[in-house]
């Protein structure tokens, strides 16, 4: 899979759990169910964190500028974002081309390209300390709380 196809997968998947979350506050607030919100929103926050890792391993193999990554992560926070931003992107080229690091390919040099090179060798342990990664994220959100204050 390309870094255009993995970032592409991952804006859309963003895309479609805002849906459902909106969908579950829609019902919520309409005195329909409350049921919806917590699953939607599980889901649409695990989705959210996984965005933002693929958002920085693209990032690294891109080599986007501060501003670019910035604005990738930052597309994820406001509903349907994530879409436009990754089609600009792939038509400006910023998405082209495979993974650099691969092995036979360019030799990493910083932390994070070694990390990313490591990614790219082990792809099944990149994925499972990838899942581990978001788990505790969402673990660490989730006892700390909803972003607003209940009651």
């Amino acid at each position: 899979m390309t870094p255009r196809e993995l970032y592409g997968r991952l804006a859309l998947a963003e895309a479609v759990t805002w849906t459902l979350l909106i969908l579950g506050m829609v019902l919520k607030y309409s005195g329909t169910s409350e049921a919806f919100v917590p699953v939607f929103g599980m889901l649409h926050g695990v989705v959210f964190l996984s965005y933002c890792v693929v958002t920085c391993f693209v990032w690294v193999n891109q080599r986007w500028s501060a501003g670019m990554g910035l604005r990738g992560l930052a597309s994820a926070f406001v509903p349907y974002a994530t879409i436009p931003f990754e089609r600009r992107a792939g038509r400006a080229g910023r998405l082209a081309g495979g993974w650099r690091l691969a092995p036979g390919r360019e030799r990493p040099v910083t932390v994070l390209e070694k990390l990313q090179a490591w990614s790219l060798r082990s792809p099944l342990l990149a994925v499972l300390a990838g899942v581990g990664v978001v788990a505790v994220l969402a673990s660490v959100l989730l006892y700390l709380g909803p972003p607003v204050p209940r009651g």
